[in-house]
């Protein structure tokens, strides 16, 4: 396939399937180009895979062992240092060339900058997005380009793509005022709770995009990210979060972004590592 380089030593531990043989298809995006506080988001997919070494296959909670789910790993997108629209476009050409030799496969970004996310969702044309964020990302431009990953949300917005945030608390009076002006819910991290999640996604039409930006958990669990903010959730409310969504609605695709770090073993990526395995053993024990 186009665009990607692999890492070979930093596999996940357990046997990997061919792209078009798989469930689960992971895509890494090492994109910092439009990084605004702390660089390091790069790293991120290499960080994550490291991770996975630390974890058990076996998920507890499911009785699914994930090293049995055909899951294949096709590397990273070789990104266009400095430009995330055009780094964008390699991953949505990516993507569209992964549908077309498997349509029932269910692409997993690992990132890398919010700002790829667009790629992604233009491929796959899901009609809704549901996204875990401390930022509303509602910004029509940030530091002049509209691409900029404060940017992502409002450009998927502008694909006609129903949304729903949760984690929220940052933004501007601007993007507060968009999302009234579009009608776009969303959740202050302080409000969140289980009820409120299911109030606002149980409508929205399928397939549904799932994109976990990890600073919108608590900033214990993810010091290594490229925008942290205080007042996150708990690891247990995002599982929660996605196993509804995996039982309740057809995911068009799932990413994990904004992961940072220079070290191995970091927490985030740790974090990061385990919330995928939650992800991959909630659509394996669907479908057993």
């Amino acid at each position: 396939m186009d665009f990607l380089y692999t890492y070979e030593t930093l596999k996940l531990e357990f046997p990997l399937v061919r792209p078009e043989e798989a469930k689960y298809v992971i895509l890494g995006v090492p994109f910092d180009g439009t990084t605004s506080y702390k660089p390091g988001t790069r790293f991120g997919p290499t960080l994550i895979r490291q991770a996975t070494l630390n974890l058990e296959s076996y998920i507890l909670d499911y009785d699914v062992d994930i090293a049995e789910l055909p899951i294949a790993d096709i590397g990273d997108v070789a990104v266009v240092a400095g430009d995330p629209r055009k780094t964008a476009d390699r991953v949505r050409e990516t993507v569209e060339e992964l549908k077309r030799v498997n349509p029932e496969a269910i692409p997993t970004l690992l990132g890398g900058e919010h700002s790829q996310t667009l790629g992604a969702v233009e491929a796959l044309k899901p009609a809704s997005y549901v996204v875990f964020d401390a930022h509303l990302d509602l910004r029509d431009s940030y530091e002049d380009n509209p691409y900029n990953h404060a940017c992502v949300a409002r450009r998927i917005s502008e694909l006609g793509v129903k949304e729903a945030l949760f984690a929220i608390r940052s933004g501007t009076k601007e993007e507060v005022e968009y999302a009234e002006e579009k009608g776009i819910p969303w959740v202050h991290a302080r409000d969140y709770d289980f009820d409120s999640f299911i109030e606002l996604v149980k409508p929205l039409p399928e397939p549904v995009y799932l994109s976990i930006d990890i600073d919108a958990f608590d900033l214990s669990l993810v010091p290594s990210t490229g925008t942290p903010e205080a007042g996150g959730l708990g690891f247990w409310d995002v599982v929660e979060a996605v196993e509804w969504l995996v039982k309740n609605k057809k995911i068009a695709g799932f990413d994990i972004m904004e992961v940072a770090g220079t070290e191995l073993g970091d927490v985030t990526a740790l974090t990061a590592a385990k919330l995928m395995f939650y992800f991959i053993g909630a659509v394996g024990k669907k479908l057993l």
